[in-house]
């Protein structure tokens, strides 16, 4: 049965709507199975009722008809139960609910499946037969299976679906994702997507039909000539078979049937790259659902020829971009760069449909303040290009044409932060202190010089991270010594006396360069951090040396090191940071050596924290990594994002362990992960005795404001109780209700 079930998910991928969904799957279940009826049941998230949607086999009329609570019927029970009913006379259950309309009466063999999509029964996948029988183990495993694979591509029809038909009504639509960056933003979305992917075209209309004609058939004409170009160009390098392959490409390029195709909805006001887009994935599903191999294995030289053209038409489209007033940049995987095209002043929101709250682009979106929902799944990005939005960044909600009550009511949070802050103000120029005069740092995490007016108005007394990949991230190679010397100038001069720790190249992971490719199965337990510069020192000294140079008359500087799993790395990186320093000193720089410290964030470094402390001037806790790291959760994966918790009781005890070390090793210790920056997880972190508090320039008013509010005796004796609880659930009620008993409710999420 695994053709079949490859064959069934291929053509459900092919499929235009979500009625083709259901109509292909009740088809073809029915046919594969051999049994007298297949239909499928599906949520209705007003009643909260299951509705039947599709069948072979059932009254047809009944669809649209049949409404079944939670725990109503057989197929209730399959709600409630979460698992498949396999019975071989239906009517003798007790849960049995006969249904006259569609004429089930006639069977009695009943296999039900829940369709399940992030921990929500979605559906019911069901199959009878007339005869009394029980389906067997292998045809059960069938239905599960098939029901597993199916449901994400039920979940996005729906939401596809139910987008096409707001977007005629102009009604609102709400979608949801997860909660990657504080704030709300109210604006319009601007799409972001790869010059070359068919799959992420923007659903876009044309107002000159002609134009979009011409410039179709021109991208044609010129997909043309650069194939015949490059076939002419390596005709002497390639054997028969390969030369054929070119041929073949012009000769889809010349079948009128494609172009026809595409004219036709060109015609219907769609823009010459959706229309192309398309059709060209309709073919690519035709091939990929084929049952012979080597049509399967055309698939990927249909879609290789959509992507040349797609590249002539999006050549020929490059006019500058005007981004609206208030641009909300949506997209399938936002990146830094894409962040830095947009112009700052007209940037207020971000929503990403891949990633999690604690991904590389949600982290910088909450360095700049704006508000980020990342993960939204389930949202048809490709066609809210300019549509009207609003982003919830505190609950990870996304709404698509707000209505006019929706958007007063989030007016009037936004008009609440504007009020706090204006509060918060008079605290910048306050040390962070607490009501019994324990004295913490509040410094910020920076990567982005627009971060940096920002924080020194919110009071910020250093800089605990600044990013030094950001440059590199911005960049289409490797920036020079003297263009990083220029980069860390700046940032050391604009913060001048105050201390600014600059950690050197951090890529791998989630922070990908486009020119230095690192292409692994498992990225973040790869070659990433100091793996990367320990193994490549000309770029390790030459950023080292750039730092060092900016520094030259400031002296505040500090070099940080990530990813460090133990001494061995410590030490090579050392030797490598004295080898740098004396080089300049013998080339006449009048520079000190700058402190240098280390990241904790891997757990080999929490139980070797004393042996570190020993032989760094600092130490800083990178609690997002650690986090990730300790509960084995992939910080960018939406599916496991539930179970990272930065409040989890694991993490609390790995960072009272990695301080109690530190001071042991008379270090100062402190910590550059979001936990220092969320009011709650602030005062676990003073009473564990953190000396430094590094967070985004948002943030840190809240947290001075909640610091000076306590005293820490009093929050030694809150982590005392946290300590003891067993779940972050727990402990995250606990930090809220001891705010609410502060009259700080003002500095928690609104409501």
């Amino acid at each position: 049965m695994l053709g079949s079930l490859r064959s069934i998910v291929q053509e459900v991928n092919a499929a235009r709507d979500l009625p083709a969904v259901l109509d292909i799957i009740v088809h073809r279940v029915r046919e594969v199975m051999h049994t007298k009826v297949c239909s499928v049941y599906l949520r209705d998230n007003h009643s909260d009722t299951y509705v039947l949607m599709a069948t072979r086999g059932l009254n047809p009329d009944a669809v649209g008809h049949v409404h079944l609570a939670p725990g109503e019927g057989l197929v209730g029970n399959v709600v409630t139960r979460e698992e498949p009913i396999n019975l071989e006379r239906a009517e003798a259950h007790p849960a049995y609910h006969y249904f006259p309309a569609t004429g089930e009466e006639r069977f009695s063999a009943f296999l039900g499946t829940p369709i399940i999509h992030h921990r929500q029964v979605l559906g019911v996948l069901v199959v009878q037969q007339a005869e009394q029988r029980r389906f067997d183990e292998g045809e059960e495993a069938f239905l599960v299976t098939l029901s597993a694979q199916l449901a994400g591509v039920i979940a996005h029809a729906e939401a596809t679906g139910a987008l096409a038909a707001i977007g005629q009504q102009r009604r609102e639509a709400k979608f949801s994702g997860l909660a990657a960056s504080p704030g709300v933003a109210i604006g319009r979305a601007h799409i972001v997507a790869p010059p070359a992917n068919l799959a992420t075209v923007p659903f876009a209309c044309c107002m000159d039909v002609d134009a979009e004609l011409e410039l179709f058939n021109q991208a044609l004409a010129n997909a043309r000539t650069e194939i015949r170009e490059v076939g002419e160009r390596l005709k002497g390098d390639l054997n028969r078979e390969e030369r054929a392959l070119f041929d073949a490409y012009i000769s889809m390029l010349d079948d009128s049937s494609i172009a026809v195709e595409v004219s036709d909805r060109i015609r219907q006001q769609l823009t010459a790259s959706r229309a192309w887009a398309e059709v060209m994935l309709e073919h690519v599903r035709r091939f990929e659902a084929m049952s012979d191999s080597y049509f399967r294995d055309r698939a990927a030289d249909v879609r290789d020829l959509g992507a040349r053209v797609l590249m002539h038409l999006r050549q020929q489209q490059q006019i500058e971009r005007d981004y609206p007033e208030k641009t909300i940049l949506v997209g399938e995987e936002l990146t830094a760069a894409a962040l830095a095209q947009v112009p700052r002043e007209k940037l207020v929101g971000l929503v990403s449909v891949k990633g999690s709250a604690n991904s590389h682009v949600a982290i910088i979106a909450r360095a700049m303040g704006l508000p980020a929902v990342m993960g939204a799944q389930e949202l048809p990005f490709e066609r809210i290009d300019g549509e009207d939005l609003v982003v919830d960044g505190y609950r990870g909600e996304l709404f698509v044409h707000p209505s006019p009550e929706l958007r007063r009511r989030y007016d009037s949070i936004v008009e609440e932060e504007r009020e706090l802050a204006r509060n918060l103000d008079h605290l910048a120029s306050l040390p962070g202190e607490t009501a019994d005069g324990h004295r913490v740092r509040l410094w910020v995490n920076t990567g982005l010089m627009a971060d940096v007016v920002r924080s020194l108005e919110r009071g910020a007394e250093g800089v605990g991270l600044y990013r030094t990949e950001v440059p590199f991230l911005l960049r289409d190679r490797f920036p020079s010594e003297e263009e990083q010397r220029e980069i860390y100038r700046e940032q050391l001069e604009a913060f001048a006396p105050r201390p600014v720790t600059m950690r050197t190249l951090d890529i791998g992971g989630d922070k990908a360069l486009a020119y230095f490719p690192i292409e692994e199965t498992n990225p973040f337990l790869g070659w990433r951090g100091i793996r990367v510069t320990l193994d490549h020192p000309e770029i390790f000294l030459g950023q080292v040396r750039a730092m060092m140079k900016a520094s030259e008359g400031l002296d505040n500087l500090r070099i940080m090191l990530p990813m460090i799993s133990g001494v061995a790395e410590l030490e090579a990186a050392r030797k490598l940071v004295e080898r740098a320093y004396a080089e300049l000193v013998d080339e006449g720089f009048k520079i000190t050596m700058p402190p240098l410290g280390i990241m904790i964030e891997v757990p080999s470094a929490v139980y070797q924290a004393r042996e570190l402390a020993e032989r760094v001037d600092f130490m800083s806790v990178g609690s997002n990594d650690l986090t990730q790291y300790l509960l084995a959760v992939d910080r960018n994966n939406s599916r496991v994002a539930g179970n990272y918790h930065a409040l989890h009781p694991a993490v609390l005890r790995a960072l009272s362990e990695v301080v109690r070390a530190g001071h042991e090793g008379h270090t100062k210790v402190g910590i550059c992960g979001e936990l220092a920056g969320d009011p709650g997880g602030a005062l676990l972190l003073l009473a564990m005795g953190y000396d430094v508090l590094s967070m985004n320039a948002t943030n840190l008013p809240r947290v001075k404001a909640t610091l000076r509010a306590v005293s820490r005796a009093d929050t030694q004796r809150l982590l005392e109780r946290v300590l003891h609880m067993q779940c972050p659930e727990e402990i995250e009620t606990t930090l809220q209700d001891y705010l609410k008993g502060l009259g700080l409710k003002a500095l928690l999420q609104p409501q």
